[in-house]
């Protein structure tokens, strides 16, 4: 038997020939693009046609689905002319976010063309592969007789599939079928699948719902209309059938699931298997429908709805028009369906008993953070890094990491001697190739800044990643500072303005290039009010709060933000205070890691979960977390340097002891 097969080298297609090869004595023939054909060795393989045999069972004929008649040669349609027995066109777009030309030269034109191919060639039974989206948004039970009923297919991929199953029915001179398939899915026994599309697009909400949700958490989801979706080796297997087995012309079966679910069952389903918060209580969406059309229309068409709704979408990876479905209104019957396939093995299988094995295959294949390359390297390689206060600490191990990865790497402070020690550290760590540039500036200085961005921006082109690094920090109670009103100065001066100086003065170099990363390294003690840091927390407070506004300002120029809430590091800063030499204090590698991550995912923040959660404790039990607070600051002395007395050694009590340790790195 010799077959005709459009569409060969799509998910659905190569998944058909591979069944249809399996009937003896098969033959099929292929439509592939001439600028294909290197895939044609490789579609082979995956047929199992590795003998000598394979290319005279699986041939190729080169043309254009967009041209005439498919484009296919003279000769090669005179060879085929009365030897197709089944002729299979599947190749269609299949994609919502599709342009409308594409579409319509793909799916109507495409389809017109392959009509008059087949009359051309003589084939036996033309096989057309359409969709449900043929039925547009009807309203109801849509039946397998049915298709001038169907309504409401404004949107381009209803319309082309509805039209180019019209010109089947209306222009195919010899006898023809038509199969409506859902939805489809992966493979229900391997989870293989070869792009988003349908139930995929929310794969990415649920996964968010994961890493930040605990399982057991009930979640809140909307209900939905009915949508139907089926496993891609049904639809090859009730396809391979019923084409064999029920050529009664005019013919049109649903392949669907008879079941089918609601949107949030399967969004509950597919959370199951990505065990993921449950969605136990459920909103019916089409509560929605109260609002008047022309009210919806009205505030969908306000700039700033639009911008919002179109970021959210964005973000989560959802097509524009994804929740125009949400409440898709059709259900379809399929008896002729079950009827053809009455007394075989072959039925759509349930999608609770598959599901993970689809969520399984996305996670390990498909889902699109795999395919960004998330290293360092990367993220900066090639790149312009800033790191203030570079010469020693968290700077310093910073500046080497991003060195190593090939980014041109600056580093600024006050000490030249400094400098040069901490360039000398740099290549012997990255190497001798690595490009390392330093400048000598106080920040708190507005002359010197000024000129060290001018500098950067003459023999650098401005920087592409900035790390507001250079801080400095002072220990000591309230009630020792009543004569020390210069603390509060010096903190803000350095933490502070010196941080906007050198960011407003990189600024329009990165918003005139469409893209730069700001990373402020603040403090875990502005989430947590540590007590006796009032100085150094205030001027990281304020450096948090002029990041929350400049984030926003520029969340549309390409320009993003990062706080860092550190916690306590290690470093030449914490020396003066010696009750932390024997507290378990993080090493400046690993606060390096957390302003890595910071670079290559750009989060909002970066914070521990146990900042977080005091965070959260002063919100919800203010009171209960000053008590808190309170008991760790008189747990805690002030230092001896605070105190004026440096030679008095730091005594901690044995509950001072022990609390420092199960709060690894925070401020007291």
């Amino acid at each position: 038997m010799h077959y005709f097969v459009t569409g060969a080298t799509g998910f659905i297609g190569k998944r058909l020939v591979k069944k249809l090869l399996e009937h003896k004595g098969a033959v099929v023939h292929f439509l592939i693009r001439k600028e294909s054909a290197s895939k044609v060795d490789a579609l082979r393989n995956y047929w199992g046609l590795n003998d000598t045999k394979g290319a005279a069972r699986a041939v190729p004929v080169f043309g254009d689905l967009t041209a005439k008649k498919l484009g296919v040669d003279a000769d090669d349609v005179k060879k085929l002319k009365g030897q197709i027995d089944h002729f299979y066109h599947l190749a269609a777009v299949y994609d919502l976010g599709a342009s409308e030309e594409a579409q319509i030269t793909v799916n109507i034109d495409g389809t017109r063309n392959t009509v008059e191919f087949a009359k051309a060639i003589g084939a036996g039974h033309m096989h057309h592969v359409s969709s449900i989206a043929a039925a547009g948004l009807y309203e109801g039970v849509f039946r397998e007789d049915m298709f001038e009923e169907a309504e409401n297919y404004d949107h381009p991929y209803f319309r082309t599939k509805h039209e180019s199953e019209k010109i089947v029915r209306k222009e195919c001179k010899i006898p023809w079928s038509v199969y409506r398939p859902a939805m489809v899915v992966g493979d229900s026994q391997t989870g293989e699948m070869d792009k988003i599309d349908g139930p995929y697009y929310f794969f990415k909400l649920i996964q968010r719902m994961r890493q930040f949700l605990p399982p057991w958490m009930p979640a809140i989801g909307l209900e939905g209309g009915r949508v139907n979706i089926v496993p891609v080796d049904f639809v090859v297997d009730a396809l391979n059938h019923i084409s064999h087995h029920h050529k009664v012309s005019g013919k049109c079966y649903h392949l669907v699931d008879p079941q089918g679910y609601r949107v949030g069952d399967v969004l509950d389903i597919f959370s199951k298997a990505a065990h993921a918060p449950k969605m136990n209580l459920f909103i019916n969406a089409a509560l929605l429908g109260f609002i008047p059309k022309s009210v919806k229309k009205g505030l969908m068409a306000l700039a700033p709805v639009r911008r919002i709704r179109s970021a959210i979408m964005k973000d989560l990876a959802l097509p524009e028009d994804m929740l125009t479905f949400v409440n898709y209104p059709t259900r379809f019957d399929c008896r002729d369906t079950l009827a053809a396939l009455r007394n075989t093995n072959i039925t759509c299988p349930n999608l609770h008993d598959y599901a993970w094995r689809i969520w399984d295959y996305w996670e390990r294949h498909l889902d699109p953070a795999l395919h960004i390359d998330r290293s360092l390297r990367g993220t900066v390689g090639g790149k312009v890094v800033l790191v203030t206060g570079g010469s020693s600490g968290i700077g310093l191990s910073a500046a080497c990491k991003f060195a190593e990865a090939g980014a041109t790497t600056i580093i600024c402070a006050r000490g030249e001697d400094q400098l040069v020690e901490a360039k000398k550290e740099i290549l012997a760590f990255a190497g001798k190739g690595a490009k390392v540039f330093t400048y000598s500036v106080d920040i708190t200085d507005a002359e010197g800044c000024a000129s060290l961005v001018k500098t950067l921006e003459a023999e650098h082109g401005g920087v592409d990643f900035l790390i507001n690094n250079a801080g400095r920090s002072i220990r000591r109670a309230i009630e020792a500072s009543y004569e020390r009103f210069h603390d509060f100065e010096r903190t803000m001066q350095l933490n502070y303005f010196g941080s906007l100086r050198i960011t407003m003065g990189l600024l329009p170099g990165m918003v005139a290039k469409k893209k730069g990363h700001v990373v402020n390294i603040s403090s875990i003690s502005v989430l947590i009010n540590a007590p006796r840091f009032s100085a150094y927390v205030a001027s990281k407070a304020a450096l948090d709060a002029w990041t929350g506004c400049a984030a926003s300002e520029y969340a549309d120029q390409g320009v993003t933000f990062t706080t860092v809430n550190m916690p306590l590091v290690r470093t030449p800063m914490t020396a003066p205070t010696k009750i932390y030499e024997n507290m378990p204090l993080l090493a400046p590698e690993e606060a390096a890691d957390m302003i890595v991550q910071a670079c290559i995912n750009k989060p909002v923040r970066v914070a521990t979960r146990l900042g977080t959660s005091v965070q959260l404790l002063h919100a919800g039990l203010p009171r209960i977390a000053q008590i808190l607070m309170n008991t760790t600051f008189r747990m805690f002395p002030d230092s001896a340097a605070a105190k004026g007395d440096k030679s008095a050694k730091p005594t901690l009590s044995p509950e001072a002891i022990a609390m420092s340790e199960m709060m690894r790195g925070i401020h007291f």
